[in-house]
């Protein structure tokens, strides 16, 4: 059965009403952080969009600020500097403190230059820490340092599961992933103790985004772990009603946690589905 997108849409139920947010990572309508930031302004929030300035040059964020009500704030997320003034002017122009954030910020040069991960360049590696994995820890240390986010406010990150497990094609990003959610435990617990801020990852299925799509081999994996999966795979738009949930006052118990959102792929060994494939039933 396929659920009504259409139907659910129109059943808004104000979950975030009064809350204040900022996206990041929104390029294109295929991206996570475009429906993230579709489904919260649906649900009633207000929030600032922002992206590296070379990102927004190739994206259409502009059409998604108009579309959503909101305002741009350029930042490259490895700057400092960069976001001390995205949270500075978010809170200006917002009215106040920031209640959720959303890092969707992922970008790995080796796997963009078709370079092996037993070759991989330590430089783009490097690069790829930076930009996917310690900008979430600038990000949160500015917010901490200069009290930018509410208490019981909520820090989302998406991740993929390859942190966990081997997927030979993500190379050095399944190793700069397991960064991204070991950062999001460490501060997770820091920033609960001293303001109440949850801070948790996503483990998205595989996704047809213009950056998965990017990955050698994607579709004909896209297509296996659809079959695996009992649900099948979870799409964008699934994903951004997931985040909603735990920007909202209805999960203010839930923290230091990576959550896996992939129709149960990441819980079955092998589906009768892929085994009649291969003929093995």
């Amino acid at each position: 059965m396929r659920i009504n997108w259409t139907t659910l849409d129109n059943m808004s139920n104000n979950l975030l009403k009064g809350k204040r947010g900022i996206i990041t990572g929104a390029l294109d309508e295929n991206s996570i952080a475009w429906k993230v930031a579709e489904k919260a302004h649906e649900q009633g929030a207000t929030f600032i969009l922002t992206n590296a300035p070379i990102a927004m040059r190739m994206g259409e964020i502009k059409i998604l600020a108009e579309k959503t009500n909101s305002q741009i704030i350029p930042a490259d997320a490895t700057s400092v500097e960069d976001l001390t003034n995205l949270f500075t002017q978010s809170q200006e122009i917002l009215g106040g403190k920031i209640d959720f954030v959303l890092h969707s910020i992922g970008m790995s040069v080796n796997i963009r230059k078709n370079i092996p991960y037993t070759e991989s360049n330590y430089e783009f590696f490097m690069k790829g820490i930076d930009v996917s994995a310690l900008s979430f820890h600038k990000m949160l240390s500015v917010a901490k340092k200069m009290d930018a986010i509410s208490e019981w406010g909520s820090v989302v990150a998406l991740t993929y599961m390859a942190a966990q497990r081997t997927y030979p094609f993500y190379t050095d990003m399944a190793d700069i992933k397991a960064m991204l959610e070991s950062i999001a435990r460490s501060f997770g617990y820091h920033y609960g103790v001293d303001k109440k801020v949850r801070i948790n990852t996503i483990s998205q299925s595989p996704t047809k985004t213009t950056a998965g799509t990017g990955i050698k081999g994607f579709g004909d994996f896209y297509d296996y772990a659809d079959a695996i999966a009992p649900l099948g795979n979870a799409s964008a738009e699934d994903c951004a009603n997931y985040c909603v949930t735990l920007f909202s006052d209805l999960t203010r118990m839930v923290t230091m946690q990576n959550l896996f959102h992939d129709g149960g792929y990441s819980s079955t060994g092998v589906s009768t589905e892929v085994m009649t494939k291969l003929g093995l039933e």
